[in-house]
């Protein structure tokens, strides 16, 4: 089973259906068992603040993951099983505001744009780090 959490603030219309099935054809193909994400569509204040809190930047950013387990920095330790059974990776967090200067400079949907952050997140829960 994979439960997707997902929170948006009412004021930014985002296709809740498109982000979750792309969400959830990655984690069918990945994990084996069940999994639990969570998403939220926040502006660009929330954003800067948790970067600010969370990153010491000030500033906003497109999109930030923040893993509940990951084996990058538990030295190997890998993931949990959790005593009931469900994986819970963390949480992706995405500015709205953000995916549409995105969208409107990629001449791009902005469900689409968010999508795309939406799997980047993923894939930094699931461990696949690029370099900064």
């Amino acid at each position: 089973m994979i439960s997707i959490l997902f929170q948006t603030e009412t004021h930014y219309p985002v296709n809740r259906k498109k982000v979750k099935e792309a969400i959830t054809s990655v984690l069918t193909a990945k994990i084996k068992h069940s999994v639990e994400v969570s998403v939220s569509i926040v502006g660009d204040r929330r954003m800067k603040e948790l970067n600010r809190t969370y990153r010491k930047i000030d500033a906003s950013t497109d999109v930030l993951s923040f893993p509940l387990n990951d084996p990058a920095y538990t030295k190997g330790q890998g993931f949990i099983d959790a005593p009931d059974g469900i994986l819970r990776l963390g949480d992706i967090i995405i500015s709205y505001p953000q995916a549409v200067t995105t969208a409107t400079e990629e001449n791009k949907l902005v469900d689409d744009v968010i999508v795309f952050l939406a799997l980047h997140g993923l894939n930094h829960l699931l461990g696949i780090h690029h370099e900064e």
